[in-house]
């Protein structure tokens, strides 16, 4: 029984033993672990106070962020950079895309159209069908395709880049008192770049805007950002009808001004109809926010390709092919079916153009943008072919209803102004295509990101309306002064 008892009493003592040691253990790494973040917070206090604080007399050395800041943010040299910035993307973006583009078009439309019209033509199908199928759906798929695809692949792994670098929040800066001066939100000038390379994409990105109210704004004026689909139109355009009046070696630099000159309008355009809606339906004192300048650091690859080809190109490329199907079978059929001696697009044409020719336009163009309202990339080979069919010319084209482009800009130009075409209807189609109604597929967009008919409908109403009026005082003065 002693010998029992002796146990026990050495056992309690020993966890008395572990207990005590345990207990030093754990107050001394405690003591340790304060110490040690007691020195961290004040490493870091001393690291931010060196980059904050300027001791009198003391010379002190700007850091890497402090000196690009200082360039990027400046009051008179911030804006300039950013276009400029902002162009070497579009040159790159537009110049880069010409080989991919003509790459995939050669497969799609050169060489997989053929194909597909000559297996039509093996099970004998009927022209009708094969029309409908080939000439009108899949050609529609296949331009918007070739013609979007290469530009977003650029744009927006760029876009991304600029964005993870930490430049985006220096463009909201920079544009943040403007904005407000237009009743609008500082971010809504990230939302504006992103519309660039499209304008579905950049409707999504304007959940970085916390007020409902210059959302709206945000997403209602976003359409007068050039999308990569209305690029090939501004380019070629100012091209056939305004680079063509200045001498050969300067054909090319007056072309790219008049495009930029087209940006400039619709950049002052966000900046007015921002300003007319915050002070009528949509009525507000613009908020003030906390723009954080994070610090510059170098992109991550793999992410940048993860969001912007995944979570942006392929996301808007599959929505803009699935409302290019109708598109392509309406193009078709309309050209197809006849009503007397006449198809119903030579019909539609006609009642259209006096409405067409008052605004500077002709019924062509504005039949092209009510059929290829899914996909703004489609739109100059519609008018192409509905020019042939309308003016009747003979060895030009594949046939009625079948889409196509022409090797170079001087067959383009004798086409255009063979169906009645002139500087006006260039310039004029210039601006409409600036101003008109956003596609199908960021109209659906807004409907999905506002859940509201009311907003989409004045999304696609208002630019719409200014279209037509800013053609209408073109033509207006064009007559009085030209």
């Amino acid at each position: 029984m002693a010998q029992r008892k002796t146990r026990k009493r050495y056992i309690m003592s020993r966890h008395e033993e572990i207990f005590k040691t345990v207990e030093s253990l754990r107050w001394n790494l405690g003591d340790r672990l304060h110490d040690d973040a007691v020195e961290a917070i004040y490493a870091e206090a001393a690291r931010i106070s060196a980059r904050s604080v300027t001791v009198a007399g003391e010379a002190k050395r700007p850091t890497f962020d402090q000196t690009l800041d200082r360039l990027v943010t400046n009051r008179w040299m911030g804006i300039p950079m950013m276009v400029l910035i902002l162009a070497i993307v579009f040159w790159i973006t537009i110049e880069g895309a010409n080989i991919p583009s003509a790459f995939l078009a050669s497969i799609l439309l050169d060489a997989f159209h053929p194909a597909l019209k000559q297996f039509g033509d093996n099970v004998l199908m009927p022209w009708w069908l094969s029309g409908l199928l080939f000439d009108g759906i899949y050609l529609a798929m296949a331009w918007v395709v070739s013609v979007m695809l290469p530009p977003m692949a650029i744009f927006f792994p760029l876009f991304t880049l600029a964005e993870d670098f930490g430049y985006l929040p220096r463009v909201a800066f920079n544009l943040d008192s403007l904005f407000r001066k237009a009743g609008a939100h500082g971010k809504q000038a990230l939302t504006m770049a992103m519309g660039y390379g499209c304008n579905a994409a950049a409707i999504i990105s304007t959940r970085i805007i916390d007020s409902p109210r210059e959302r709206l704004i945000a997403i209602l004026t976003n359409n007068f950002a050039i999308c990569n689909g209305r690029w090939p139109t501004q380019i070629l355009i100012a091209t056939i009808f305004v680079g063509s009046l200045a001498p050969a070696a300067f054909s090319g630099l007056v072309s790219s001004l008049t495009v930029v000159a087209v940006v400039m309008i619709g950049v002052l355009t966000t900046f007015v109809v921002s300003w007319g809606l915050s002070k009528t339906i949509l009525k507000g004192e613009a908020s003030f926010f906390s723009l954080e300048l994070p610090p510059y650091r170098p992109p991550r690859i793999w992410q940048t390709i993860y969001t912007s080809v995944i979570d942006r190109t392929l996301i808007v490329l599959w929505r803009a092919v699935v409302w290019a199907v109708p598109a392509g079978a309406v193009i078709w059929l309309v050209s197809n079916i006849h009503v007397g001696q006449e198809s119903l697009a030579e019909h539609a044409v006609r009642f259209l153009d006096p409405v067409g020719l008052a605004v500077g336009l002709n019924g062509v163009i504005l039949l092209a943008y009510i059929i290829a309202i899914p996909a703004n990339e489609i739109v100059i080979p519609t008018v192409l072919m509905l020019t042939v069919l309308v003016a009747r010319m003979a060895g030009v084209g594949v046939g009625a209803g079948v889409m196509f482009e022409l090797d170079s800009e001087l067959a383009t130009a004798q086409v255009l102004k063979a169906g009645g075409w002139t500087l006006l209807t260039g310039i004029n189609l210039m601006l409409f295509s600036l101003l008109h109604n956003p596609c199908s597929t960021t109209l659906y967009t807004i409907y999905k990101e506002t859940g509201s008919a009311k907003w989409t409908t004045l999304s696609a109403m208002i630019p719409l309306a200014l279209a037509f009026l800013v053609c209408f005082a073109v033509t207006a003065g064009w007559k009085i002064f030209g």
